[in-house]
């Protein structure tokens, strides 16, 4: 089986190469469709392979991928952006995954490892669609945050593309995109209505946000959608100073699947600052029961059910007085992060107070 890297560019100069040569070796065939790049783009891009292309742009981020996957021969084909990486044991497993695939898989779903800690260690990922039988003739949709619809036999493999951020990208693109939906008279609806709030929230637009969060929770949608959308219009309503929304939004993700670490530390969050710590530590501690189940569903955010719930467990035993206790979570959020700021901070705080575990 061969395998081929379809992109779409515009105005990468500073990560394509980087790109490339991290995955350099793995692939049969690279086609690169440039969306009107001003820049180096194309001549870096030239450098890797002789299949470049130009797309007029037209608003579509689906359209400029499908365009880009119809210029694949391969019998698979995986899709990168620019500012995504392999890994030096990434880029071996995929090699050996390359090398058993037998066209038997129709689609492949890898790990998006997105969000980093200071050291390095991954707060944010999740899996997407990744590789696919050009035979079946999957399609990209939509015009923004734009998702493959794939069926047949899929595989999850735990192979991770890092996602490294590059330059700024265009002020407020993709919140025109939608606005140029809807003065068309296309409504943003299921998956568009969540990702039309995000970039609403994402341009400070909270007020409007939180109404387009609430009407993505009442019409239809995947339900880790419907999770993040909880998530995110508890957080804009306690920027808002709307604790009775913040509070609702948070148990409301509870109606979608089970408690998420996530939900739980915002939660216990919640409560210590409205005073409660005791009720607080109910919450920090199902955020770390949860976390044991291996969640792997959604959006994955390890913190969330290890340091975090810790570090906050170890503010609200010292609020509560209890400062052996509270030195006692301190320690446990050091053994998951030994150099992290807080855990650091307060190791000493509790040094100078004579504090000491049990």
């Amino acid at each position: 089986m061969t395998l081929a890297l379809c992109m779409i560019v515009k105005n990468e100069e500073a990560v394509l190469a980087r790109c490339l040569q991290s995955v350099e070796g793995v692939f049969d065939e690279i086609v690169i469709v440039d969306t009107g790049s001003t820049d180096a783009t194309k001549k870096i891009a030239a450098r890797f392979t002789r299949n470049v292309y130009d797309f007029a742009w037209q608003d579509d981020f689906a359209a400029a991928r499908n365009f880009s996957f119809s210029k694949a021969r391969a019998d698979y084909i995986m899709w990168l952006d620019a500012d995504d990486v392999l890994k030096k044991g990434d880029r071996a497993a995929l090699l050996r995954l390359k090398r058993s695939m037998d066209g038997s898989v129709d689609a492949y779903s890898l790990r998006y490892d997105c969000a980093f800690d200071e050291q390095g260690n991954t707060t944010l990922w999740f899996y997407r669609e990744r590789i696919v039988r050009r035979a079946c003739g999957f399609l990209w949709q939509g015009a923004v945050h734009e998702t493959l619809q794939i069926f047949g036999k899929t595989q999850r493999r735990g192979i991770a593309v890092t996602h490294l951020r590059g330059a700024r990208k265009e002020a407020g693109r993709n919140l025109r995109i939608y606005l140029r939906m809807l003065l068309a008279g296309k409504t943003p609806r299921g998956r568009e209505a969540f990702y039309f709030a995000r970039e609403l929230a994402d341009n400070g637009l909270l007020c409007t946000a939180a109404d387009a969060y609430a009407y993505f929770l009442r019409g239809e949608g995947w339900a880790e959608d419907k999770i993040a959308a909880c998530l995110a219009l508890a957080e804009i309503s306690r920027a808002r100073g709307e604790h009775e929304r913040q509070r609702a939004a948070l148990l409301q993700s509870f109606c979608y699947g089970e408690p998420r670490p996530a939900a739980c530390c915002a939660l216990g969050q919640y409560f210590l600052e409205q005073g409660q710590p005791q009720t607080a530590v109910f919450w920090f501690k199902l955020a770390l029961n949860e976390g044991g189940h291996g969640q792997q569903n959604g959006f994955v955010c390890p913190d969330q059910s290890g340091f975090l719930p810790c570090i906050w467990l170890c503010v609200c035993y010292d609020r509560l007085g209890e400062r052996a206790r509270a030195a006692y979570w301190n320690e446990r959020a050091g053994r998951y992060k030994p150099h992290d700021k807080s855990y650091l901070a307060n190791k000493r705080y509790f040094e100078a107070q004579n504090g000491a575990a049990p």
